[in-house]
């Protein structure tokens, strides 16, 4: 045996396909707040009707997460104790700072918060209603601290990986960025669709259409970073080999539309001359096809180990 070889001799984590839709729906909800508190935060009007659908998305995409994270413990009752010692003697709030496990935990419950407030004030604000508090300084305060939370928890879950001790996401620095890019690119498709089919909504499609490209580029990079760690430590075959090298391959189509354009809406212009985007039926299909390569990735990157 050698010291490769030793390094990596721990038990299996044996995930399941729990663990699999909690990564694919924690990055799509953290990827759609950032994106709708980033289109806050510009201060264009217009991109009202896409923010809120922003956080809508974000809340009812986060809404399974708790879920699917309990049932994969195997004793789903306990994940309080995550939060609380229980201790006898040391009864209190537990957060243990040095432990991703800990720091995860409270991160989901604080953005759970943020994203359950945005996601009232948004159904508030789609029926007229005015929410003060949610105004001037305390409301772009509000939208950075959440965005930045949406971040880390879309990111987060690769992270994790990477500090585990497990062949594959142990060799690589890159899964946290990876796993961001990815659930940015996926949800910038899917805002993309959802907002073009609001007629008060065509400007911000257009510009998502536009950010989704982006997105695709980085995380073809990432990947590329990834590959590149992974062939010093000798682990490359276990995360592409067969059959795993069929899920990178459907993760790879997903990159497709956004870097062929195909998420961009055609813009021309009503009777009036306002902006009207087009292409529905592009835009359905690829918004499908990169979802289904944002959960592809995630799968080759968990089940791969096992």
């Amino acid at each position: 045996m050698t010291l490769a070889d030793a390094e990596h001799f721990v038990r299996d984590p044996d995930w399941t396909w729990y663990i699999l839709f909690y990564f694919f729906f924690a990055g799509l909800s953290g990827g759609s707040y950032f994106l709708a508190s980033l289109m806050r935060l510009n201060g264009n009007k217009l991109d009202a009707p896409a923010v809120r659908i922003g956080y809508y998305v974000a809340f009812f995409m986060l809404l399974p997460c708790p879920v699917l994270l309990t049932l994969d413990l195997g004793k789903p009752l306990r994940f309080w104790h995550m939060l609380v010692n229980t201790t006898p003697g040391d009864v209190g709030v537990s957060f243990k700072y040095w432990s991703p496990m800990s720091v995860g935990a409270w991160a989901l419950v604080v953005y759970g918060g943020f994203a359950t407030v945005s996601f009232l004030e948004a159904w508030a604000r789609g029926r007229g209603r005015s929410v003060r508090l949610m105004e001037g300084f305390l409301g772009k305060l509000w939208a950075i601290v959440g965005g930045l939370l949406a971040l880390f928890i879309a990111g987060y879950t690769g992270v994790l990986l990477s500090v585990s001790n497990q062949p594959v996401w142990s060799d690589t620095w890159a899964l946290g960025g990876l796993f961001l890019a990815s659930g940015l690119s996926g949800s910038a498709a899917l805002l993309a669709w959802l907002v073009h089919r609001r007629r008060d909504g065509q400007a911000s499609a257009v510009a998502l259409g536009r950010s989704e490209r982006f997105f695709p580029l980085l995380e073809l990079a990432l990947i590329g970073v990834f590959v590149a760690t992974l062939i010093p430590a000798g682990t490359l075959g276990q995360a592409f080999g067969f059959p795993w090298f069929l899920l990178w391959a459907v993760a790879f189509i997903g990159l497709l539309p956004g870097l062929a354009g195909m998420a961009r809406p055609r813009v021309t212009t009503d009777s009036t001359g306002a902006a009207v985007a087009t292409r529905s039926g592009m835009l359905v299909v690829a918004a499908f096809i990169v979802l289904i390569g944002v959960l592809a990735l995630r799968a080759a990157v968990i089940f791969s180990v096992q």
